[in-house]
């Protein structure tokens, strides 16, 4: 198995994500607690028009305007999204970091897809190319994906 891993101290978690989400030809799936990196919304959007299923699942509870505002992005990208709490319900988080490319990469750690993330916090990701880990990120997403929600329309204004 080839791993690499990145810390945000001397390299940017957002540059190694783009490369890998741009190089995608089947699927992104991501499980995201905060998205608000418009560095990363533009690469899911090249990727979806590149021909690629782009998925996300996003957490409903934290940072409210910050989340209504991902909502919108990715509403207003055309992308696939789910909302969805912890196992507690309201009030608990969906709290995962994860990315998996084409059924074959993942990527996980502390990093948020946020510019705090990239310029202001001691972050890491792992980058895992393995089919069987892949393999098992991948049941976690779809489980989190028919457990998501949409979200109200009235929610995805401006």
């Amino acid at each position: 198995m080839e791993t690499d891993v990145v810390f945000t101290r001397s390299s940017s978690g957002a540059e190694v994500i783009d490369r890998l989400i741009r190089s995608a030809s089947r699927s992104v799936m991501a499980a995201l607690y905060r998205f608000h990196s418009p560095q990363l919304a533009s690469a899911l959007k090249d990727a979806g028009e590149k021909g690629a299923s782009v998925r996300i699942c996003l957490n409903n509870n934290d940072h409210y305007d910050e989340n209504r505002a991902a909502q919108a992005t990715l509403a207003g990208l055309g992308l696939s999204f789910r909302l969805l709490s912890g196992k507690a319900g309201n009030g608990s988080k969906m709290h995962h970091k994860f990315l998996v490319i084409d059924g074959r990469t993942t990527v996980t750690g502390s990093y948020n897809w946020t510019p705090e993330s990239e310029s202001r916090n001691y972050e890491n990701l792992i980058v895992l190319h393995d089919l069987r880990l892949a393999a098992a990120y991948s049941e976690e997403f779809e489980a989190l994906w028919n457990e998501g929600g949409l979200p109200p329309a009235a929610s995805l204004r401006p």
